[in-house]
């Protein structure tokens, strides 16, 4: 009997071992639409051309080997200002994101662990929040705040504040009550100390794999304010902007104007939805 069991045990290991590998393989290549666009944003704007010198020779060129992706109405290079734009969309959507995570982490730790009324209340709050269309409420915030780069971070932001919110409050609440934090509190460690030093970095796994896909919607976000007039303003080199001055043109042709930026941004938020489902994966007990 226990030698059909070593069997069984040794014909069931290179299985579990490949299953492994093969989990490993696909995360590794979830990462690599990322890394590319990382490595687009930090050194595409070295190597491209100004993407903002007109050039009236060339209005409205199609796509060839002199502009890969055409120029727009005033002889711009339609292809470097698409990888300018990759360094000002990434990075206001990590802005945006890192702020949100760090707020929103915080308000919903210290609400799961508290518990009783301050929870509820903090979490009726979070409830209305959500209930109001986000896009909307962040159109409306940038209105109020101005047309500009900081406007669209800090509405994006605040807007995705309850998405963490929610998500540390879950973590920490399931947590609250361990066996390692009543064994801290009998060594003397403080509400504070459990909460930053114990509780969040176990929560930290779960918010990084939100906070990746939370930037595909938030540099979505960015570019939709931008393409309605409610962002970053022209001739800024920046997503939403270049698919607003493209769609006058799709109906007379000049169908590469809108559609390269797009394509652009598309592929962007498979990249980053790609590898937080990929994170979110590893992350997950009940997966691996």
């Amino acid at each position: 009997m226990q030698l059909v069991r070593f069997f069984f045990a040794r014909q069931s290991t290179p299985s579990a071992s490949a299953a492994v590998r093969h989990a490993a393989r696909g995360r590794a290549l979830a990462l690599w639409p990322l890394a590319a666009l990382a490595l687009v944003a930090l050194a595409g704007p070295w190597v491209v051309q100004n993407p903002t010198t007109p050039d009236v020779a060339h209005m409205l060129a199609a796509p060839s080997r002199a502009h890969w992706f055409g120029t727009d109405a005033l002889g711009r290079d339609l292809f470097a200002r698409v990888v300018v734009a990759t360094r000002l969309d990434l990075a206001i959507a990590l802005s945006a994101v890192f702020a949100a995570a760090l707020a929103g982490s915080v308000l919903g730790a210290a609400s799961g662990f508290a518990g009783g009324r301050i929870d509820r209340l903090v979490q009726r709050v979070v409830d209305v929040c959500m209930a109001f269309p986000l896009f909307v409420v962040a159109l409306s915030l940038v209105a109020v705040l101005g047309n500009s780069v900081q406007s669209v971070v800090v509405a994006t932001a605040l807007i995705n504040v309850p998405f963490y919110t929610r998500l540390a409050r879950a973590e920490i609440a399931t947590r609250r009550d361990a066996n390692y934090v009543r064994a801290a509190r009998l060594q003397g460690a403080g509400n504070t100390r459990i909460l930053f030093s114990l509780l969040l970095p176990n929560a930290l796994p779960a918010l990084c794999a939100q906070m990746t896909v939370n930037l595909g919607w938030a540099m979505t976000n960015s570019a939709g304010l931008s393409f309605l007039g409610m962002g970053v303003r022209p001739p800024a080199a920046e997503w939403g902007v270049l698919v607003g001055e493209g769609a006058p043109y799709m109906m007379t042709g000049q169908w590469w104007i809108a559609t390269f930026p797009s394509l652009a941004l598309a592929l962007a938020v498979f990249a980053l939805n790609g590898a937080g489902e990929r994170l979110r994966d590893a992350f997950d007990p009940r997966t691996r």
